[in-house]
């Protein structure tokens, strides 16, 4: 096990369906990273922005989108989060992946798609959450909109870190900043949101807000409002792990079922 993970998420601008000039940003942006980090986490549809044109944007899993982010996680040996738009099987999702050093992919599709934008009108919901064990760290990573649906995220004991890749507009950014908390306080789990900033293609505005919490819903780290930053943080399981046990939250929860 690693107690200390390394972790940052860049907060960037979206050129609008454009991937090749996003990923040739973000691989700037992480060439200039030490080689100490960890875990490197990127908004929601990074090569593209939010994005109801999947017929024009979409990716196959051997897209170069996804080749590029094995690359750049083998490379610079740390592991690579973010969401793209993929088709498959004739539909398609808002797919987040998790990439491993070795190149090993995890994903996990947006459960709750976004009925305000008509996300659900094109986007095919995902049915199963995913936890990644990373250098003994369980993670839980999950996409924007699944941040407003607590049982969703509830933690029974299974994640250490949880993360949310997003597309949150400055207009509700105050639901997003009180639901990051929210999520940390009540799953007993560091809890980390990644935002993008600037406008889109329909005159949406975002201002970012990235931030980590922790177990106790502290802000332990955040970004510049409203501008590109990179944010670096560490964090520690000996730290979660004993307070966790000292207060024993977790086993006092009720039981549940979640049903399609």
């Amino acid at each position: 096990m690693k107690n200390e993970l390394n972790i940052v998420a860049i907060q960037s601008g979206i050129v609008w369906e454009k991937p090749e000039v996003n990923l040739e940003y973000f691989d700037q942006q992480i060439s200039k990273l030490p080689s100490t980090v960890d875990l490197v986490i990127l908004p929601e549809m990074f090569t593209t922005g939010f994005s109801m044109n999947p017929i024009s944007i979409a990716e196959t899993m051997e897209g170069p989108s996804i080749k590029w982010m094995v690359a750049t996680a083998k490379v610079n040996c740390l592991a690579l989060v973010g969401s793209i738009v993929i088709k498959e099987n004739a539909q398609y999702f808002n797919r987040l992946f998790f990439i491993h050093p070795n190149g090993h992919i995890e994903t996990y599709d947006k459960r709750h798609l976004f009925t305000l934008a008509k996300e659900n009108d094109h986007y095919t919901s995902g049915e199963e959450r995913l936890i990644v064990l990373y250098k003994g760290w369980r993670i839980c990573p999950l996409i924007c909109y699944d941040l407003r649906f607590p049982v969703w995220s509830r933690n029974t004991n299974e994640y250490d870190l949880l993360v949310y890749v997003a597309n949150w507009p400055s207009i509700r950014i105050n639901a997003w900043d009180t639901l990051l908390k929210a999520r940390a306080i009540e799953n007993m789990s560091y809890c980390i949101g990644v935002n993008r900033v600037g406008e889109d293609e329909n005159g949406y505005e975002y201002n970012g807000h990235t931030a980590i919490y922790n177990f106790l819903g502290e802000k332990i780290s955040s970004t510049i409002e409203g501008k590109e930053n990179v944010l670096q943080c560490v964090v520690f399981k000996t730290k979660l792990l004993k307070l966790r046990q000292k207060l024993n939250f977790l086993q006092d929860q009720d039981a549940f079922k979640i049903e399609k």
